[in-house]
């Protein structure tokens, strides 16, 4: 009977974590290679709708050079810019889905201020919010809640970024789809209810 009891121990302990693994594993974000995104290294966000215009990139808005609005190259064949994930919590070895995380562009422009990203205000006439940059790196809280997006599954191999932020218990925020504005010929970035599904591609 110890000895029936024993095998089916060592049966179901392999079982155990082996469900785990999966779990762990499906709460990861993956490249295009099929590996996880890990923070620091150079990502390009490619829209996966072929002929939707091509990779993310910053530029200026209204006659304003600074700051730069996230934009999307309007030819497919432009990757865009390179982004680094940063998130919240710095222990994280690897990119998780839904979790708090700063976004930013692994470029030097001439503004004075990062290129981290940060959800704009308002603005008129559109009354739309769109996504800027200049948002602060790290520190995650109610002073920074406007700076933190989160990557969620959309597909088999698609994804989504959102505006969702939960690094403030106390803040009342309004989450939304990060979504492909059309505004006079630029492709802005910014809160909507579309999905604008993504896929990521490790630099080179």
């Amino acid at each position: 009977m110890k000895f029936h009891l024993l095998s089916i121990s060592l049966l179901v302990i392999p079982q155990f974590f082996s469900l785990a693994s999966n779990a762990a594993a499906s709460d990861l974000v993956y490249d295009t290679d099929g590996h996880p995104l890990h923070p620091g290294k150079q990502y390009y966000i490619l829209p996966v709708i072929r002929g939707h215009g091509g990779g993310l990139t910053m530029m200026p808005h209204h006659n304003h050079l600074c700051p730069l609005y996230v934009a999307q190259e309007n030819m497919e064949v432009k990757r865009g810019l390179p982004l680094i994930f940063r998130p919240a919590n710095s222990k994280d070895k690897v990119v998780h889905l839904s979790s708090d995380l700063n976004i930013e562009f692994a470029a030097v422009t001439t503004c004075v201020m990062t290129t981290a990203w940060r959800l704009g205000d308002v603005e008129a006439p559109t009354s739309k919010r769109y996504v800027i940059t200049g948002g602060f790196i790290g520190n995650p809280g109610q002073e920074t809640v406007s700076n933190w997006f989160k990557i969620e599954k959309l597909g088999n191999k698609e994804y989504k970024l959102v505006f969702c932020p939960s690094v403030c218990k106390t803040c009342k925020v309004l989450c939304g789809d990060v979504e492909v504005l059309n505004e006079g010929g630029k492709r802005l970035l910014g809160l909507g209810d579309e999905s604008f599904p993504v896929m990521f591609k490790k630099k080179d």
